[in-house]
């Protein structure tokens, strides 16, 4: 069985016992050991993947005086079959050369793994050409991952090829790649100089190495985050071109690509574990060559090419970002806010109500009861256990400065639990919550919430039939009037209005139109961040390199 990958790089010194022998018989010899035949080491010699002292070396034969610095790079074995038909997408052609946008899941050139249905064979189908090149790699002077999609040149013939390989080799060839990954990056802009070796005990990953790793730097930007932080879209450009270079520098950064599973597995696994749509979406590593920028072989122009990421790379970062419209339920007190998001929940929605949030935490035990235990004894608790509402609610109507403390005990617990609910439900459309003080808490201002819906009902209905049905006295509920905005203020401030001065079935009827308004918000912001992701990929094919 074959223990060696392409591209894999052997590094050798010639003793004095070695001189006279055949460089291709040496490095049989040193190769045995990993499946590799003397044969197959020709092939690569005469493929120009041999070095003499630092020197490309075509000549098997070769007899070594003893001394020499040897390397040797593994090539891909030779292709069962030959030339296939397929689908290529071709972002520029001439007589030269070729840019193609490789889609993700095609190998670029056969391999042990996949000896056909390869980008190269496919392109031979297409440039008989290419047939009188290299049999294993026509043509194809770089490569990309199989689950890499973007961006490569391929030489039409072998002056080009070697003009091209030689830019390769010079790193006189840009290259710059779109990735999602995990969390975001910090700081926001940064390059990742960490030299790349075979990992020592997975022969087919590689591994970040100061002591035996070859020089590797990668510089990253993020260009976006999604709203929970969870992913991030990044333009990462490579000034080398070692195997897995972006997977490994980024896993060794702490933020692996979404969908790698061979550099970030666990951390991919708990991300679809807790939110399953967009990691259902990442089925493969979300790495695309975006563009690619060489001086012509043959003419000396300086080309520039970019690709727009395919479908699912698209897709996936509009997802991530269209994670919930989180609309807060606000309005005076007894204008109905609570039966409304009762309408709200009964139509399927996720509901959230600050005021049964904080009835929990007043509970014997609950968090909001210890908090102020802890602070003022035994003054507010009941004889069961837990807080006395009515023994509160009086002390705090008539002492500001206690209402204040008391407050600012407990709305910490509350926007701790509405964080944790609009996380739980980023992956909805919609998310509903009834939050009574949102304004006058300046939560606003933080960002905890996309829209605001406010209830209205006429002062005759909320004062009188709804102040009935709640047992509120018009003293208690002047006294909530007293800590909250105007009621006109609060309503100028909201986008969508609910309207309260009928039956319930005319507020279920409402709740309903609030649901299609509020899908029609999310779908039109999922349009809208469509749109600036592809004026995004026209802006940074356009810009300078930096």
């Amino acid at each position: 069985m074959d223990t060696w990958t392409p591209d894999e790089v052997w590094e050798r010194g010639a003793g004095p016992e070695d001189a006279g022998l055949r460089l291709d018989r040496f490095w049989g010899r040193e190769l045995a050991g990993l499946g590799v035949s003397r044969q197959r080491v020709k092939q690569w010699i005469g493929l120009g993947l041999a070095r003499v002292d630092g020197r490309v070396c075509l000549e098997a034969d070769l007899n070594l005086v003893g001394g020499e610095r040897l390397v040797l790079v593994a090539g891909p074995a030779l292709a069962a079959a030959g030339p296939e038909q397929g689908e290529v997408d071709l972002v520029h052609a001439d007589e030269d050369l070729l840019v193609v946008d490789k889609p993700a899941g095609l190998t670029t050139h056969p391999a042990p793994s996949q000896p056909e249905n390869t980008l190269a064979q496919r392109l031979a189908g297409r440039f008989p050409g290419l047939a009188r090149m290299d049999a294993w790699r026509p043509g194809i002077v770089h490569r990309l991952d199989k689950d890499t999609s973007g961006l490569l040149v391929v030489a039409l013939n072998e002056a080009a090829r070697l003009r091209l390989a030689r830019d390769f080799e010079l790193r006189r060839v840009s290259k710059a790649y779109l990735a999602v990954v995990l969390g975001r990056p910090d700081p926001d802009r940064g390059l990742i100089d960490a030299p790349i070796a075979r990992h020592p005990r997975i022969r087919t990953r590689m591994a970040v190495s100061a002591r035996d790793g070859r020089e590797a730097r990668s510089a990253y930007r993020v260009l976006w985050t999604d709203p929970g932080s969870r992913a991030s879209l990044l333009m990462v450009r490579i000034f080398t071109g070692r195997t897995h270079q972006i997977r490994v520098h980024l896993a060794h950064l702490g933020h692996p690509l979404l969908g790698d599973a061979v550099y970030g597995g666990p951390e991919n696994r708990r991300f679809r574990e807790r939110f399953p749509g967009p990691g259902g979406l990442a089925r493969r590593q979300m790495l695309h060559a975006f563009r690619l920028a060489f001086r012509h072989p043959a003419t000396g122009r300086d080309m520039d090419f970019f690709a727009p990421p395919p479908e699912d790379f698209s897709a996936l970062v509009a997802a991530l970002e269209r994670s919930c419209l989180r609309v807060a339920v606000i309005g005076a007190a007894g204008s109905g806010k609570s039966a409304l998001l009762a309408c709200l929940a009964e139509q399927g929605q996720a509901v959230f109500s600050a005021d049964q949030f904080v009835a929990r935490a007043y509970a014997a035990g609950g968090d909001g009861a210890l908090l102020l235990e802890r602070r003022f004894g035994s003054r507010f608790l009941a004889r069961e256990g837990g807080v006395d509402r009515a023994v509160l609610f009086k002390a705090m109507a008539g002492d500001p400065g206690l209402r204040r403390e008391v407050m600012d005990l407990v709305h910490p617990l509350v926007e701790h639990g509405l964080r944790g609910f609009w996380a739980a439900n980023q992956d909805r459309d919609l998310a509903f919550a009834e939050l009574p003080l949102f304004l006058e808490q300046a939560w606003a201002e933080k960002g905890l919430a996309d829209e605001l819906a406010g209830v209205f009902c006429p002062e005759s209905l909320r004062l009188g039939p709804l102040a009935r049905a709640r047992g509120l006295s018009p003293e208690r509920l002047a006294v909530f009037d007293s800590w909250q905005w105007p009621t006109p203020d609060k309503l100028g401030r909201c986008g969508l209005i609910v309207d309260n001065s009928g039956d319930i079935q005319g507020l279920r009827e409402r709740a309903a139109a609030l649901i299609r308004a509020g899908q029609g918000l999310a779908a039109s912001r999922a349009g809208r961040f469509e749109a600036w992701l592809d004026r995004l990929w026209e802006r940074l094919g356009r810009e300078d390199w930096e």
